[in-house]
């Protein structure tokens, strides 16, 4: 026993021969000694009680510690037992390891696939030869990126800043047969200079080019994309000189495009590219030389040395040329320029507003979960605040100590990171992989590069250096004595105010304004599923037929399309049919024209009463979409070609042109040919190109007049609508088996319109939801932090006789005030921000009811979920334990 004091006595005289601080030493002693008593009551020997008296105070690593800068073990051995005693203390408190790294790795994550698809649609250069030189042209004010055949030319052949101009399209799908069966595919319709302007050279074969443009239908050529070659020619080289039937009409495949290359708009995969000149052959109908008709995009290089208000300057001389050539389809043409890849600014402003708004909230979370490290650390540090002061006084370095603090960080930082970069890849696969509308080539591909992960990376190991060094600065002014002898840090833990309180109010306030915008978001999209569209899409089922692509000439179709809605409307269980070219809401199926007054001559845009949106449908349409005519009628087969034009518009239209709903009915407006066409009835308003639209004016024309080849036909039933579907492709397929149909429900068709409605209540839902984890960690860390640093404080108040809510009031006080704080801020804020939502959001108001309740409740539940397990602790405390150990 005497050998053993002797040994302890030494040790201590080794380890504080520096400090030189009797007053500390005497303390330890004292320490030494009623932790050896306890230990012997306890049953152990004295030796024993001795011994662990001293491992619990830290003796042994500090010898050790000593030990290694006596004998000047090496620094990388000292990185490595830091490495491994960090690694044990994580491992020890799984709690906090867990809730560190996940609030890490939600924050990386979030941020690395933000920035992934910035990267994809906005930062990184589209896949061609000198993409810096490509700008597309657009029509302002509105950014239309839509342009006429005959004014294509016109600039293509008098511009002088460009090197070539080439025009694009896609017009929608058609019916490709390559001997073994016919299929559906996406061309791109591409002037003969497309290839050899953008710079692209063929992965197999040739292209076509310009010199093979020799008149209307004169160049039946196919090149394929990379990727519908490998998927349906299983990567053939021998597919090249083959033929196949495009619509009924020969084509040949003469070459295959290189990997990767998608065209110039980053959003659309076309299968295959053609020649424009085929257009009339493979789409039916000829805008080649019609200057009302704007199916195109142009784009081009410019020549080297022009800027970019030269080339605008050039288009628009060539524009007021035009504009006074063709008053009725160009007046007040104005050209713009803007780097191709989302049409331009058409949808690149929006998106790159949308984006911008997703980095900010990306970052925002990022700093929340950076906050939530500090509170984390530094209740981390105040639960060890007792074994990091007896170590310094037992002599152990601060630096040391520090060193082995940030390793832990680090440690935290790199598992976070590493855990967030892999869950953003799994959700970066699937959204490359993912089309919105199945039946469209609407696709993204984000596949992030090194850059993304080497920045998602440097911005981990950054927040956990950073953010682990708030304990550093508690050991660093620690005062090991006044630790020692009242289990205080010495520091102030009753101030008002510090930056940990600032940043855990922001991240609530943050989580506040994301849980109410993605309450808002999905409030509208429920809104837009009941809402009144102006048709019933509900038990209705559609089946799109293109009588064009099965060969039918214009006078057959008319024939057949009949039969088909009569085969139809006899299908048990049918309650209405009929048939439509294009119909509200639908993809692809805008059409607007502008309608003047009767008494009005001169047609130019500025003198129209209405910009109407147009649709063409059969006898009976109104009835089978469930459209409430207000007053007149609608068609009858008697509106055919042999009658007098006529039309139904809607109550906006009727107000605008006529004054009244009563006004209309009988009335005559003209359509820009100068076409008179009377006005037999009145719809009530709905919804035509968004859902967020402010009323419109819409006109309804009888199909009978306008024939169309590519029709889509309703059929509306009480009886399950699958149902329904089956009896209707099997009537359809018995009418003629090699017409290619789509059944599918009118609810499937909306889903284009609802896209950004979804859209936005997924990705505001999901950033919510990040948000609200990292607020409950957040405050979990605030209210453990403070229950930590006032244990002893508690245990005397409940040694006083204090009740359960003073404890409660004293430990989690703090905690509450800032989570009412930091709430009500953000609902404040969420009141403000969702009005950005009313673009894309159907009917989105901060102002609902359950909108502000549903807000109210989320964040009481995330305090009290956050709260509870520091409650619990603060409720146990034992004064009787705590006093014995402090």
């Amino acid at each position: 026993m005497r050998a053993l004091h002797r040994l302890f006595a030494r040790l201590r005289n080794l380890l504080f021969r520096r400090q030189g601080d009797a007053r500390l030493r005497e303390e330890l002693d004292q320490h030494l000694a009623l932790l050896s008593e306890e230990n012997v009551r306890a049953g152990m020997s004295s030796a024993e009680a001795r011994r662990q008296a001293a491992l619990k105070l830290g003796a042994v690593q500090s010898v050790r510690e000593s030990y290694h800068a006596e004998e000047g073990v090496p620094l990388i051995e000292h990185l490595f037992a830091d490495l491994r005693f960090s690694l044990r203390v994580l491992l020890k408190s799984p709690s906090f390891a867990i809730v560190a790294i996940l609030s890490l790795a939600f924050a990386i994550g979030a941020n690395a696939i933000v920035f992934s698809v910035l990267n994809a649609l906005i930062l990184r250069p589209l896949n061609i030869p000198h993409p810096q030189s490509l700008y597309s042209l657009e029509r302002e004010p509105q950014n239309e990126p839509f342009q006429s055949y005959p004014d294509y030319r016109e600039l293509r052949d008098h511009n002088r800043t460009f090197e070539n101009l080439v025009a694009y399209a896609i017009i929608g799908s058609i019916a490709i047969d390559t001997g073994n069966n016919a299929s559906i595919a996406w061309p791109c319709l591409a002037s003969g200079n497309y290839f050899d302007a953008l710079g692209i050279q063929p992965y197999l074969g040739h292209f076509f080019h310009a010199a093979d443009e020799k008149g209307t239908n004169s160049a039946p050529y196919l090149v394929l994309s990379y990727d519908y070659w490998r998927a349906h020619f299983h990567a053939d080289p021998a597919v090249l000189g083959t033929t196949v039937q495009l619509n009924k009409h020969p084509f040949t495949i003469i070459g295959v495009a290189p990997a990767g290359f998608r065209g110039t708009e980053l959003f659309l995969s076309p299968d295959f590219w053609a020649p424009i000149i085929d257009l009339p052959e493979v789409g039916g109908w000829n805008p080649l030389e019609n200057y009302d008709e704007r199916p195109l995009w142009i784009s081009g290089h410019l020549k080297p040395g022009v800027t970019r208000a030269q080339a605008t300057g050039d288009l628009n001389a060539i524009a007021a040329s035009l504009a006074q050539a063709h008053p009725r389809s160009d007046e007040k043409l104005h050209f713009a320029v803007a780097h191709p890849g989302l049409l331009g600014d058409h949808l690149g402003r929006p998106a790159r507003a949308f984006m911008a708004g997703l980095m900010l909230l990306a970052g925002l979370i990022l700093l929340a979960a950076c906050a939530n490290l500090g509170s984390l650390f530094a209740a981390r540090a105040a639960d060890r605040s007792r074994e990091i002061a007896t170590r310094l006084a037992l002599g152990s370095r601060r630096a040391r100590i520090v060193r082995q603090l940030l390793i832990e960080a680090i440690l935290v930082s790199l598992a976070g990171g590493v855990l967030g970069i892999f869950g953003g890849m799994a959700i970066l696969r699937g959204l490359s992989a993912w089309r919105p509308i199945p039946a469209v080539p609407i696709n993204v591909p984000v596949h992030p590069d090194v850059r993304t992960w080497v920045l998602a990376l440097l911005l981990a190991l950054l927040s956990g250096f950073l953010f682990g060094l708030v304990p550093v600065r508690q050991v660093l002014r620690a005062d090991p004595y006044q630790v020692i002898r009242s289990g205080s840090t010495g520091l102030d833990a009753s101030r008002r105010f510090a930056l940990r309180d600032l940043l855990l109010a922001s991240q609530i306030a943050i989580c506040a304004v994301l849980v109410t915008a993605s309450l808002v978001a999905v409030r509208g999209l429920l809104r837009s599923l009941h809402a009144n569209l102006g048709f019933e899409p509900g038990h209705a089922v559609l089946a799109g037929a293109d009588l064009h692509m099965a060969g039918y000439t214009d006078e057959q179709a008319a024939i057949m399309e009949r039969r088909m809605s009569d085969a139809v409307a006899a299908i048990p269980g049918v309650t209405a049919a009929a048939y439509a070219q294009n119909f509200p809401l639908q993809f692809g199926g805008d059409s607007d024209s502008n309608v003047f007054r009767d008494s009005v001559t001169d047609y130019r845009p500025s003198n129209a009463a209405a910009d109407a949106w147009q649709y063409t449908v059969s006898p009976g349409y109104f009835e089978a979409a469930g459209t409430v005519l207000l007053a007149g009628r609608g068609f009858t087969r008697h509106d055919d070609a042999q009658s007098p034009k006529v039309a139904v518009v809607n109550q906006e239209f009727a107000r605008k042109v006529f004054g009244s709903v009563q006004n209309a009915i009988g009335s005559d407006f003209k359509i820009p040919s100068g076409t008179r066409i009377q006005v037999i009835g009145v719809t009530e308003n709905g919804k035509y190109h968004t859902l967020t639209e402010t009323p419109a004016s819409a006109l309804f024309l009888p199909i009978l007049q306008q024939p169309s080849t590519g029709i889509m036909l309703i059929a509306r039933s009480d009886r399950d609508p699958q149902e329904i579907a089956g009896a209707l492709e099997a009537t359809l397929r018995g009418l003629d088996p090699s017409l290619p149909v789509d059944v599918h429900t009118w609810n499937r068709e909306l889903d284009p319109a609802l896209f950004a409605s979804r859209v936005a209540a997924v990705a505001l839902g999901v950033l919510g939801l990040l948000g609200a984890m990292l607020a409950i960690t957040g405050v979990f860390g605030m209210a453990s932090y403070v229950v930590s640093r006032r244990l002893r404080e508690l245990g005397i108040r409940v040694a006083l006789g204090a009740g359960r809510q003073k404890v409660l009031g004293a430990a989690l006080g703090r905690a509450f005030r800032l989570l009412a704080i930091g709430s009500a801020a953000g609902l404040l804020l969420g009141l403000v921000a969702t009005k950005v939502l009313s673009s894309i959001v159907y009917q989105a108001t901060p102002k609902d009811p359950l909108v502000l309740l549903g807000v109210v409740l989320t964040m009481l539940l995330l305090g009290l979920v956050a709260t509870w397990l520091p409650a619990r602790r603060a409720l146990a405390v034992d004064p009787i334990l705590l006093l014995r150990e402090q």
